[in-house]
């Protein structure tokens, strides 16, 4: 009977409905349940009224690499939690696969690479990335506080592995956050990520 309770809890709280719609441009972001890398549980939905960023990451990934290597991933993290903009790190490495890691491993990386992310998430079983289509590490989305999904895609404008590309190209997140916070149209809502491809479960 607890092996059911305890099931029960697990497939209501913490997964997401898959018979939802997948997440896209200009809707309502498919709202989700997973649990912190301190093992708090962690709602989308509980955000409504802010800025919020998804952050697909894989700390083994050479294109991840590329951008805390660099600070780059963490400044924006830095930058734009300091105004009050939610930013969400989600893991969708399978258990066994590349990526995959434990809540201590995964504080352990936030603190070494002096990141500051509001949470890091753990999808193990892979159906929130797939919710919301997510294809390579990085792989970022921006949802607007009505909820909608404002930007999906690449970091940036430049498909390589090589930090000193990062000051030559146009940051998405960059560029589509500072519009939105102007009251300004997002010039690219959808553009092409680049990176490793997401270790999911098979």
């Amino acid at each position: 009977m607890q092996r059911l309770i305890k099931w029960f809890v697990i497939t209501t709280f913490f997964a997401p409905a898959m018979s939802m719609a997948a997440a896209k441009i200009d809707a309502i972001a498919p709202d989700f349940t997973l649990q912190d890398s301190y093992g708090k549980t962690v709602t989308l939905s509980d955000f409504k009224g802010k800025y919020v960023v998804l952050e697909w990451t894989n700390h083994l990934c050479p294109y991840v690499k590329k951008h805390y290597g660099s600070d780059n991933m963490q400044s924006l993290q830095r930058k734009y939690t300091q105004q009050d903009i939610v930013w969400l790190s989600v893991i969708s490495s399978a258990k066994g696969k590349q990526g995959h890691v434990d809540a201590n491993k995964a504080n352990d990386l936030t603190k070494t690479r002096n990141a500051s992310p509001s949470h890091v998430l753990f999808d193990e079983s892979g159906a929130v990335g797939r919710l919301y289509k997510a294809k390579t590490t990085p792989h970022m989305y921006i949802i607007n506080p009505e909820g909608k999904l404002s930007y999906a895609g690449a970091i940036d404008s430049i498909k390589s592995a090589n930090p000193a590309d990062i000051p030559k190209a146009t940051n998405y997140v960059v560029s589509s956050l500072t519009n939105l916070l102007a009251g300004k149209a997002i010039n690219k809502k959808i553009t092409k990520p680049y990176g490793c491809s997401i270790k999911y479960k098979s």
